[in-house]
């Protein structure tokens, strides 16, 4: 008897021990925040954009993989098929996509910037662990889908811009955000980097689409606004690299971002930006850092970042 006593004692410590383990290997991966806003929207209710899909629901403490749930039973769902997306399991070259490493042959970086992710049953597994759904959702790519967030920001300034506002000390931060068209969350502007394409030219590129309407203006003008963007986009400051907290991740796709924090000291820049919504965006303003804001994903963290790095109030 107390042979099986110490032997399940063991056990529970063993169990105890890869629970702590993954714990901290997350907070290594994602930061010291991962535990209050990593995987809350990815194990929401309802799939956004899909009637009445419903997501299997997967407790907090069951999120890890490493926790036992036998009962686990997700939803599969992949969206259609396309020239844009990667193709479904049943086709017959599945298997030769390079997950972990460079798709040179599709011009996708499919590694993830928390590092090498676990291939289960030849499907990526998503490493912040259980969302309720398996299948690709409506993200492009299994595994990793790599976007960009361009954090655009100036100090708050009085109407005739010969001072900046303060508030308990510090001076006040604003950023440009847009309305997002699919669920009309306020947001940073941003985008899936595409294939063959970089991180530094996405910036510019989702920044300029959503935020100055570049699909839309004359040729003249579009190479105006490019020059204006390219100039800006020189020196900026990474706030942070890694997996998004978003509505459409799944067990087996999931989204990634950089975003990247483009500071107009001065205000003389950024003040000539003609702002107007555009692609995925129906408005666009300037809108004051504060902790009060509501933001899509885990957007508003990254603010938050910024806020602290340039000791702006918060």
């Amino acid at each position: 008897r107390a042979f099986m006593l110490r032997n399940r004692y063991c056990l529970w410590l063993v169990f105890i021990a890869v629970v702590v383990f993954q714990l901290v290997r997350f907070r290594e991966m994602y930061g010291s925040k991962a535990a209050r806003f990593l995987h809350t929207r990815s194990r929401q209710e309802f799939y956004p954009r899909v009637p009445n899909l419903r997501r299997f629901p997967v407790p907090d403490e069951k999120v890890p993989w490493s926790v036992p749930f036998p009962n686990y039973k997700p939803i599969q769902f992949t969206y259609a098929v396309s020239e844009l997306t990667d193709p479904d399991i049943d086709w017959k070259g599945f298997s030769t996509i390079p997950f972990n490493a460079d798709d040179k042959k599709r011009g996708l970086n499919r590694k993830s910037y928390g590092g090498p992710y676990d291939i289960v049953s030849g499907l990526p597994q998503n490493p912040m662990g259980r969302t309720g759904m398996s299948g690709r959702g409506r993200l492009y790519r299994w595994g990793p889908n790599h976007a960009t967030d361009p954090i655009v920001t100036r100090w708050k300034r009085s109407k005739k811009g010969n001072h900046i506002i303060m508030r308990d000390g510090k001076n006040l931060l604003e950023f440009v955000a847009i309305s997002r068209k699919d669920s009309s969350e306020w947001a940073i502007p941003g985008g899936m980097v595409d294939p063959f394409d970089t991180v530094f030219n996405t910036l510019q590129k989702e920044f300029a689409e959503e935020t100055m309407n570049e699909k839309e203006v004359s040729e003249s003008k579009r190479r105006e606004i490019l020059l204006q963007i390219s100039d800006f986009f020189q020196n900026g400051t990474e706030v942070y690299r890694g997996y998004v907290d978003d509505p459409r991740n799944t067990d087996n796709s999931w989204l990634e971002t950089v975003a990247m924090n483009y500071h107009d000291e001065s205000g003389f820049t950024v003040g000539q930006f003609e702002l107007t919504a555009g692609d995925d965006a129906k408005d666009v303003q300037w809108v004051e850092l504060s902790r009060d804001l509501k933001l899509y994903a885990n957007h508003k963290d990254f603010i938050e970042k910024v806020a602290t790095i340039r000791n702006a109030f918060w």
